[in-house]
């Protein structure tokens, strides 16, 4: 969520089942940590519908 906030995104904020975090219109709901790991490939789905590319993922 760390590097959410850093790229300019608001939140967490809860939110039914999901945390979320919130750029202007832009809405992303955040998997419940608490059950181990987040897989790659849900990672990368989320970072895609936030607009947001590896690079800067990594480099946030």
């Amino acid at each position: 969520m760390q590097k959410f906030q850093r790229l300019g995104f608001d939140g967490p904020f809860s939110g039914g089942r999901h945390l979320f975090m919130v750029k202007g219109e832009l809405k992303v709901h955040i998997p419940n940590p608490h059950r181990g790991d987040i897989s790659r490939h849900l990672v990368s789905e989320i970072l895609k519908q936030a607009g947001i590319s590896i690079n800067e993922w990594e480099e946030a």
